[in-house]
């Protein structure tokens, strides 16, 4: 059976997302829009407006044109939101990257995705420098580096940003990169029709125009991108930017701006429900606290809600769905703790049967199956991956398992089969087993998650190699190579990786096997 959601369906303009998201902001005037959480410079509505249109135009005089890719690898800061949408105003991509990517890492996403102008910062680049150095057509930074563009100068432009016109279901907008169920990183077109579509979907769920929210989730990926920095700008809601948690800048801030909603992953949340020395009235202004991005028990959300006096909601997504398909909306108050709540406006889902195919009803576990105006055109240059993803009547496979209770409410039993999530942020172990197996003494490898109380789950390598292989060297040389949250954080080494008959590595022996000896 198609279950669908409980909510009016809602309509999508056929715009742009920065002609949705400038022709709002610009009506909250000189409300604060963006604020550094750790410096306290601001923007208001109307200056970031401004700010986009004269950043569009400062590109256009270095030469981006419609099509054009460029690459944001830096921490959250305000000026993110401005130079995104100032790409999305010209008719160019965004390609998101995490800031503490590796050169070797930048070079494979913007060489797939075809980017030749950088976002960044002067300690990203000196990072990057040897990719950076190589291949720009021009470099655009966060401060001032010499033989680079300064962000400033961006703001200085004096003529008007071209007016470029945009087909909403056609055009990509933004493309980040996701290993799907499993698998290598692979660009995923999202277009402008899709993320327009994800806000109006989501636009009465989450937070409103009265409230300060928390810019802590990493905007480089969906989950941020989306949800907090685009539907913050639409709804008219003051964003407080962190560039990353650390407990005390988060507390300092929460309590300072008097922030009313936060989004979190479930290990930020476990964190914060456990810190003993963490006094709740310091949290006292927070009304509502979204997680996402990975599966938040039950008892974590109870805890966390009765100690800080707070309602704690679930939501879930995809990359490859702009990224919401479920969410527990604030204003419900009949939604189980543990649920990911009804399918968004305009959402109709499946649950398969992992044997036969055939759909399952209510309290029956299955694959999840997805199909909206928020599910992605595809993966960029695999045809044959996006076949094996979204079928020919639009229906996008999850990988989760997932059931429904009879009303409606659902609910996430079990991760995709083989990705691992690190503190909420996904590894793919064939990444990590392709880094491993370029060193010359390992013969085969395999890498597996394992539980672990702090971070949820941490890669585990198991590995065939030469008798004078060290495990700690062999994790050193695999962190040179890799963003340091995908890092092998334990090594066994083995006589042999169990295999199917096809040759398919048996992930699930290893995992009990790594369970008992870790």
């Amino acid at each position: 059976m198609i279950f669908r959601s409980p909510h009016p369906p809602v309509t999508i303009p056929n715009v742009s997302l920065a002609d949705l998201i400038l022709t709002r902001a610009a009506g909250f005037g000189d409300k604060p829009a963006l604020i550094d959480g750790l410096t306290g410079r601001s923007y208001t509505f109307t200056e970031f407006v401004a700010s986009v249109r004269r950043i569009a135009a400062g590109l256009a005089e270095l030469g981006f044109k419609k099509g054009d890719v460029l690459a944001l690898m830096c921490p959250n800061c305000p000026e993110y939101g401005m130079v995104f949408l100032a790409t999305a105003l010209l008719g160019g991509i965004n390609t998101t990257l995490s800031p503490i990517s590796t050169s070797m890492e930048l070079d494979s996403q913007s060489s797939d995705a075809g980017a030749r102008y950088l976002f960044t910062t002067p300690e990203v680049l000196a990072r990057t420098a040897s990719s950076a150095t190589r291949k720009w057509k021009q470099t655009i930074v966060l401060g001032d580096v010499s033989g680079t563009t300064p962000f400033e100068a961006l703001l200085e432009s004096k003529t008007e940003a071209p007016l470029t016109p945009i087909n909403p279901s056609e055009d990509l907008v933004v493309l980040p990169y996701s290993s799907g169920t499993t698998g290598i990183p692979k660009g995923v077109k999202l277009t402008h029709q899709n993320v327009v579509a994800n806000l109006r979907q989501i636009a009465t769920g989450i937070f409103t125009e009265a409230d300060v929210i928390a810019g802590l989730p990493p905007f480089f990926h969906i989950y941020g991108l989306t949800v907090v920095l685009q539907l913050g700008l639409y709804l008219g809601a003051t964003d407080v930017v962190l560039p990353r948690f650390e407990m005390n800048s988060f507390v300092d801030s929460v309590e300072r701006y008097q922030i009313t909603h936060v989004n979190l992953v479930p290990p930020l949340i476990l964190s914060l429900a456990k810190h003993a020395a963490l006094e709740p009235k310091r949290l006292a202004s927070l009304k509502t606290v979204q997680s996402g991005a990975a599966p938040l028990s039950p008892e974590t959300a109870r805890s966390f809600a009765e100690r800080f006096d707070c309602r704690v909601l679930q939501g879930y997504g995809l990359t490859e769905t702009s990224p919401v398909t479920h969410l527990a909306r604030r204003t419900s108050r009949d939604i189980p703790i543990g649920s990911i709540g009804p399918p968004v406006p305009n959402t109709e889902c499946r649950i398969l049967d992992l044997e036969t195919g055939r759909e399952l009803g209510p309290d029956q576990r299955g694959e999840l199956f997805i199909r909206g105006p928020q599910v992605m055109q595809g993966y960029l240059n695999d045809a044959g991956k996006t076949a094996g993803m979204i079928d020919s009547e639009g229906w996008l496979r999850t990988g989760d398992i997932a059931y429904t209770d009879e009303q409606g409410n659902f609910y996430i039993v079990d991760r995709a089969k083989e990705l691992i999530k690190y503190k909420a942020y996904p590894i793919a172990p064939a990444e990590l087993e392709s880094v491993l197996l370029s060193h010359p003494l390992v013969r085969d490898a395999a890498v597996v998650p394992i539980p672990d109380d702090t971070a949820g789950q941490i890669p585990k390598a198991f590995v065939v190699g030469e008798n004078s292989l060290d495990a700690t060297e062999l994790m050193s040389w695999v962190s040179e190579r890799v963003a340091p949250y995908k890092k092998i954080r334990q090594i066994e080494f083995v006589e042999e990786i169990p295999k199917s008959a096809s040759g398919k590595i048996l992930r699930r022996v290893l995992m009990e096997r790594g369970e008992v000896k870790s």
